[in-house]
């Protein structure tokens, strides 16, 4: 089998299409919750906090000389980084329980009885000649 032909048939797969897609769908959301923190969650929280800006707290190790740049610990964006996760994973959490209440729920649902199987022809025959021979007596 050629690696081409190969390659083919991996990539079609369903499994492989899915992931795509959920990382597509992932990368999209985790930029809109980091808007959503960065611009929504983190500004009210500076001003409680006495007009903090996260993003721009940092501590200078050293600082800039001649041509070389400070070199800055930027904790706050590391703050900003903690929340974004943490509002992420709580979202992930509340989707993946409904989707498991969904299952639960699907599950739990009374189904309807299969209907009998149809008797294979040779029942159907046999059945027949059972018919036949009682007739005879």
């Amino acid at each position: 089998m050629s690696v081409l032909k190969e390659f083919k048939e991996f990539a079609v797969k369903g499994n492989v299409v899915d992931m795509a897609v959920g990382i597509i769908i992932g990368a999209a959301f985790g930029k809109i919750v980091s808007s959503f923190v960065g611009d929504v969650i983190m500004p009210p929280i500076g001003v409680l906090l006495g007009g903090v800006d996260f993003s721009g707290l940092a501590f200078t190790v050293k600082a800039a000389a001649g041509g070389a740049p400070a070199v800055v610990i930027s904790y706050g964006k590391f703050i900003q980084t903690l929340i974004d996760f943490t509002i992420i994973a709580f979202a992930i959490f509340m989707a993946v329980k409904v989707v498991n209440a969904l299952k639960k729920a699907e599950e739990q649902a009374p189904k309807e009885p299969a209907a009998p199987a149809a008797p294979s022809r040779e029942e159907v025959l046999l059945a027949e000649i059972r018919d036949l021979l009682k007739e005879r007596k």
